[in-house]
């Protein structure tokens, strides 16, 4: 028997849940590969900046990953107490890529631990980098685990249904499902592109706030190129995704574009509103949805009109893609832009104005980040499981969850002023200037 009450509880502590840990998961995915760029750059440069780099990005993805282990801890928790009779009919299915994911993080965990505390212990600094590999392959893995987990619940398969229950389970044929391949890709690359961006932000306020040192010169130009790279990456993978829904989902498609009626040679709607039914201030690109769906101009694409009401996704779908899509697109210009102008000489890049933008593209990246999670979950609507099992259908009926909404939503405001607070003291009480200094006397040598 369904709880109404229940189920609108169950999904917005879920929805809140996963809002706030993404943002911290985004990073600890991004970030060791960044901090393993930089120290090679170093590495390979003889650059002392590009080391301190490593090492000072090390120490704030320390208080991030601590943040996303409660917050991912916290996720595992509500599947079984806001979600019981979707983890009863699948829990033996996903309960793999969930073990694996947990085995990736401890993998990354340990060799994390080794490579903070060995700093300066090496005597070459190539040694100390290759500790970076498996963390950064340890924090890829996390992800790309987790994420099929959120694949097979678009695409389920490996088992047989008997009786209302998955039985015959393959687990890899579970986990090798059709979505896997783009959802993973896409995952993975947007993540590593908003870490970029973000800590491009960071270098940018501080330039911004006076300080004119060449170590954020340099951190700045590294991280837009490192952006730029995997902005337009996510960018041919979102072409993919597209296709994978076109085929395999496609009312989804549908209402994130707002394709209300089937037909060959499609437009793409951008942007507009949605007045009593009808569709205003739109901007129409003739043929691009075919092309999006199938390559093809002339292409047929099925509109909502052929599913049943109780089928469709909500249509506020549309301005979630938007979103995303527009601040991706934004961030191809920006980081484009700064890499061309820097190797041109163009000055407008050095502006105020410009910077400003640059510290912009930190926050605009994480709301892409939300706006394609939402994108994805609520576009599997009305399913939990796709095709299996409607999402009322897999909620707990406790009459709590309300409160339990209240105490996690007071955990995660701790826990985010907390984690600002930490790092914005971290770095301010050590800045650069000092820490060159400080490195120096160490060395007995200088460091511009």
């Amino acid at each position: 028997m369904v709880n109404e009450s229940a189920v609108f509880w169950s999904r917005a502590l879920t929805e809140l849940t996963l809002s706030f840990h993404i943002i911290y998961a985004t990073i600890g995915v991004g970030v060791p590969l960044m901090i393993m760029i930089a120290q090679w750059t170093g590495y390979k440069n003889n650059d002392e900046h590009y080391i301190l780099l490593a090492r000072r990005w090390a120490r704030g993805f320390v208080i991030t990953v601590a943040v996303g282990v409660v917050t991912g801890t916290a996720i595992g928790l509500q599947l079984s107490l806001l979600w019981p009779n979707f983890m009863q009919l699948a829990g033996q299915t996903i309960a793999l890529p969930l073990f694996m994911e947990t085995f990736a993080f401890f993998f990354e965990a340990i060799f994390l631990g080794i490579y903070l505390y060995t700093w300066d212990r090496f005597d070459s600094q190539k040694k100390h980098m290759l500790l970076l590999i498996p963390v950064a392959i340890g924090a890829s893995m996390s992800a790309v685990f987790i994420t099929i987990v959120n694949a097979f619940m678009n695409a389920p398969q490996g088992f047989d249904i008997v009786d209302g229950e998955l039985v015959n389970i393959q687990p890899f044929l579970a986990m090798f499902n059709p979505a896997m391949p783009t959802k993973v890709a896409h995952v993975l690359v947007t993540a590593y592109m908003t870490s970029a961006f973000v800590l491009a932000a960071i270098a940018g306020y501080r330039m911004l706030k006076g300080s004119d040192h060449v170590y954020h010169k340099k951190a700045l130009l590294l991280l837009m190129k490192i952006g730029l790279i995997f902005s337009i990456a996510a960018a041919v993978i979102g072409d993919f995704s597209g296709k994978y829904l076109a085929e395999y989902q496609p009312e989804k498609l549908a209402a994130a574009e707002w394709h209300f009626e089937t037909e060959d040679k499609a437009s793409l709607i951008l942007f507009g509103i949605m007045q009593d039914g009808e569709v205003k201030y739109e901007i129409r690109i003739p043929y691009a949805l075919s092309i999006l769906a199938h390559n093809n101009p002339n292409a047929e694409v099925i509109g909502l009109d052929q599913f049943a009401e109780e089928d469709r996704p909500p249509l506020y779908i549309h301005y979630l893609f938007n979103i995303m899509v527009f601040i991706g697109m934004f961030m191809v210009l920006v980081s484009l832009l700064y890499v061309v102008g820097k190797a041109r000489g163009w000055q407008f890049i050095h502006a105020l104005w410009y910077k400003w933008i640059i510290v912009a593209g930190g926050p605009l990246s994480i709301i892409a980040i939300e706006a394609g999670w939402w994108l994805a979950e609520v576009g599997r609507q009305p399913w939990i499981l796709y095709g299996l099992m409607r999402t009322p259908e897999g909620a707990t009926t406790s009459d709590h969850v309300d409160l339990m909404l209240l105490l996690f939503a007071g955990v995660y405001t701790v826990l985010g002023i907390g984690s600002v607070v930490v790092l914005t003291r971290m770095f301010k009480k050590n800045p650069i200037e000092r820490e060159i200094q400080d490195r120096q006397s160490e060395k007995g040598g200088d460091i511009v």
